[in-house]
């Protein structure tokens, strides 16, 4: 496993004022992130893992926890909320087989959405995959998923069929 790649870290202030933190998850962000995707409504849930989920299990909690930093990264946005530090969004990728592809996944707290911290997640992991050698992200996304797509497609994402999963299509974009 590569060393934490603290230099990733930035702070930044929402239009709304608020102060947020994206950096890269670390192993030891484990509770935080079962306390994030169980503060998910269920409809967040679904749209995100594409099936209906009520709780994460421990194996996808220390999956989503524990990464290489290079064929995989996952970026989370923390602020401080009650005067602690909490979870508010994530994004991902994952390198696929080929080694020049990878596949995406992101998340906002219900809480979050229309912040801009989606953009600011999704800015960080676009830059890290281009600087890991990644030519390609690409990921699924419920045809449903209005809001997703709508954002995707702002970021320069093209929408294409996925014939492996008829209620899905497939986001693309060349880094």
């Amino acid at each position: 496993m590569a060393d934490y790649p603290g230099h990733l870290a930035r702070r930044h202030t929402l239009a709304d004022g608020r102060e947020v933190t994206i950096r890269p998850i670390r192993e030891e962000d484990a509770g935080s992130e079962r306390e994030f995707l169980l503060g998910l409504s269920s409809a967040t849930r679904r749209l995100r893992f594409m099936r209906n989920i009520d709780a994460p299990s421990e194996e996808l909690v220390r999956f989503y926890a524990r990464i290489d930093y290079r064929r995989h990264m996952a970026f989370v946005c923390e602020a401080r909320v009650g005067g602690r530090p909490r979870l508010v969004g994530e994004a991902r990728y994952l390198g696929n087989a080929d080694g020049r592809s990878c596949e995406l996944g992101i998340v906002i707290a219900d809480d979050w959405h229309h912040t801009g911290i989606a953009q600011l997640l999704m800015d960080a992991l676009m830059g890290a995959a281009r600087s890991r050698g990644f030519e390609t992200m690409e990921g699924l996304v419920l045809a449903e998923n209005a809001d997703m797509l709508s954002f995707v497609k702002s970021l320069g994402f093209d929408i294409v069929a996925a014939p492996e999963d008829p209620v899905a299509v497939r986001v693309v974009k060349k880094l």
